[in-house]
């Protein structure tokens, strides 16, 4: 087994462990069983007092710990006065008593661990291993004052350090599945766009070819079936690209929908210009670029009225530009908007608009709508690419229908 496999089980182990409770500290107390048979031996001066201190000394210790290890009762002001009672009593017990009462300051310490975890308990816990270090010295001896100071100082370290570990360790557990949901949230939306962009061009497609079928039936029958045959054919694609949009690997062709997109205008009876110049783009700018062609020309279909509509594909220095201009109502904003990761200005298109300025924007790329002079609708999108070696020759496709 590796070292890193070995450290990613131990991680795992670590994250399914609880913090440790009240019971974990509790146990403590018990570095007091040499107070306790002092007391009972009557070793102890006033043994009456010594053992109310003892027993004021558990209580206020337990009621600290408890309230330490509580995240709704740890800032509260009850859990802090708890904290100064105990502190007040260890340093009375230490002085009064000295000896084994020393050890009353580890377990001050441990309690102000649980209690404080921020920055003032640095010197808490200096302030608490000076003065057990000090009292052990003046009663005792040099080396009691060092292990008392040390224990002291520790004590409050160690538990500090356990204990926010599992609290960090409880964040990062809360931040990966906010994480997990908000990644979850963005499929949904990168899904549910995805269908509306399919479904929307489709639907279009084959509501324009039944018309036309429609149309042609009583003088054309053989042109009327051919419409018909591209409907099914419509269909057969429309199910295959939403079984691939389901699987999240639908890579469009911005060729193959430029095609679509000059035969779809072609049956709506609107003059299509196809213009396409520039190098070969990157699959992803291709794919984008085809989600603009198959939103753009549909709200061209069902919107505009248009006789007449362009699509241009240009590239310059280092983006790409693409552009859909068509002479009908003009529906659309009055004014030109610029989208880059903001929402397109309500017009023609509406969601579908604003889906492709999200696109483009996650991309680097920005989304143009707007009125395209005293006639017409304009969207232009634009997107960084690699520069490439020159430019190939224009290349210009167009088809023309007579009403």
């Amino acid at each position: 087994m590796s070292a890193r496999t070995s450290n990613a089980e131990d991680a795992s182990d670590f994250e399914r462990r609880k913090p440790p409770g009240p019971r974990a500290f509790l146990p403590w107390l018990f570095m007091l069983t040499g107070d306790v048979q002092d007391l009972i031996r009557g070793k102890t001066p006033l043994p009456w007092l010594g053992a109310l201190g003892m027993a004021a000394f558990c209580a206020l210790y337990a009621t600290t710990v408890y309230a330490g290890l509580d995240k709704r009762r740890r800032p509260t002001r009850r859990c802090l006065v708890s904290l100064t009672g105990l502190a007040a009593l260890t340093y009375a017990l230490s002085i009064g008593y000295a000896g084994n009462w020393l050890l009353c300051f580890p377990l001050l310490s441990l309690a102000t661990g649980i209690v404080v975890r921020r920055r003032q308990l640095g010197p808490l816990l200096l302030a608490y291993s000076a003065s057990a270090g000090i009292i052990s010295g003046w009663r005792g001896g040099a080396d009691d004052a060092l292990i008392v100071g040390y224990g002291t100082i520790m004590s409050g370290l160690v538990t500090a350090a356990i204990l926010s570990l599992f609290d960090t360790v409880a964040e990062l557990r809360a931040t990966r599945q906010e994480l997990a949901r908000t990644a979850v949230e963005k499929e949904r939306l990168r899904f549910s766009r995805d269908l509306h962009d399919l479904l929307g061009h489709t639907m279009s497609v084959v509501v324009v070819k039944a018309e036309a079928v429609r149309r042609l039936a009583p003088r054309d029958l053989d042109a009327a079936l051919g419409q018909a045959a591209d409907i099914e054919a419509v269909g057969r694609q429309a199910l295959t690209e939403i079984r691939e949009a389901v699987t999240g690997y639908r890579e469009g062709s911005l060729a193959t929908e430029l095609d679509r997109a000059r035969s779809l205008l072609d049956a709506s009876g609107i003059d299509a210009v196809v213009r396409r110049s520039g190098p070969p783009l990157p699959p992803q700018t291709e794919a984008l670029l085809g989600w603009v062609v198959r939103e753009g020309v549909t709200n061209v279909v069902r919107h505009s009225g248009a006789g007449r509509c362009e699509i241009e594909v240009r590239q310059e220095a280092d983006q790409v530009r693409l552009e859909i201009v068509d002479d009908g109502n003009g529906v659309g904003s009055r004014s030109a908007g610029k989208a880059v990761g903001k929402a397109v200005p309500a017009g023609r298109g509406g969601t579908g608009l604003k889906g492709l300025a999200e696109r483009l924007a996650a991309a680097g790329g920005s989304l143009e709508t707007g009125p395209a002079g005293r006639r017409g609708f304009r969207l232009a999108a634009a997107l960084p690419v690699d520069g490439g070696d020159g430019m190939e020759d224009p290349m210009d496709v167009k088809g023309v229908r007579t009403a």
